[in-house]
Order: C-alpha cells, then structure tokens, then sequence
C-alpha cells in the first residue's frame, strides 16, 4: 500500500476504477481525501469495513472498495440492478453493526453502534445513548416479529428483518457519496483534526 503515498499513476487508477467503478477523476478526489484523514499516513486507523466488522487500520484500495458501496447509481438502471444495489448498499450497513458476524445485529452490537455515534459528541452521556438504543431495539422487535410475550427474549435483528425495516426507504439513490466542485483542504484542517 506505501504505492500509495504518493500520487498513483495512471496504471493504478485504471485498476484501481476497474474494481470499484469510479471515475479516474473521483479516484483521484477520493485519494486526496483519504490523504487528509489519514494526515498523508499510509493507513486509517479504528475504520470499519464490509463483512468483517472493525480493523485496526485500512489502507487506500481498501478505503476505495468500502466507498465504491457509496457510488451514485446510474442515471439508467434496470429496476433488477436497483435493487441488487439496494441490497448490496443494506447489507453493507447491516454488516457494519453485526460485528460479530453471525447474521444478527444484537442488542449490545446496536448499543455499542449507537452509544458510539451520540455519545462521541459529548452532547448525550452514554447512558441516554444505552436507553435511545434499547427504545430503538423494541420498536425493530415489535416491527420485525410483531407483539411478544413479557417473558420472551428478542434475540436481534436479522438481514431479512433488516430489509422489511428499510423497505420503502429509498436508499439505493439517498445513500451516496456526491462530487463537489470545491477544495476540501480547508474545510479538512478546521474539522478533521
């Protein structure tokens, strides 16, 4: 991965497109910005990647694969390869929080997820983030398999209760990366430090 460090040439870019679909120009966009996370390191460091849960580092190609899942959609797709984009984008996000990868996203898999996102901010303590999870985790539960008895254990959400929770969400054209025509350096150096 150290090829990386600095710019690719155009042999790399081309297999590097090859693989993920991007553009040569969003390649290079991506490569910049992955230069600026990672402060021109070869690796990022505490990121999560598809199907394997969290890694201690991931380096460029790696980076670029996990964002190809963030491709805008052709302007003309087939209703098939807009769901098979659909399903690919949710099991994406579906493998993200089964960290243990064994096809059920837990309470305490979702706790974890959830306790991270609201409570890094410093604005909600882990505990309210521990309750918004738990509230969370019973409105899937009474989604997914419907009314239970007070005795019976939910035991997570699985990739098909997964899909019937999201379905109508049109994720497949919301959940995408845009290619904004500015310098990001300088909005970099005031919030990614």
């Amino acid at each position: 991965m150290g090829s990386f460090q600095s710019l690719p040439d155009d042999h790399q870019y081309r297999t590097l497109s090859q693989k993920t679909d991007f553009s040569l120009e969003q390649i290079a966009i991506l490569h910049n910005r992955f230069k600026q996370l990672s402060q021109n390191e070869e690796t990022l460091r505490n990121f999560q990647k598809d199907g394997v849960g969290s890694v201690e580092e991931i380096g460029f190609e790696e980076f670029l694969t996990v964002m190809s899942y963030f491709r805008a959609p052709a302007h003309r797709i087939t209703e098939e390869q807009r769901e098979e984009m659909r399903r690919a984008k949710l099991r994406f996000l579906f493998n993200m929080h089964d960290t243990d990868n064994d096809g059920t996203i837990t309470l305490e898999e979702y706790r974890h997820v959830v306790e991270e996102l609201l409570s890094r901010s410093g604005a909600l303590g882990r505990e309210t983030a521990k309750g918004i999870a738990d509230a969370a985790m019973l409105e899937v539960a009474s989604i997914s398999v419907g009314p239970m008895a007070p005795d019976e254990f939910y035991e997570g959400i699985t990739f098909e209760h997964f899909l019937k929770i999201l379905k109508g969400i049109e994720i497949e054209t919301r959940m995408h990366i845009r290619f904004l025509n500015m310098d990001t350096t300088v909005l970099c150096k005031q919030h990614c430090v």
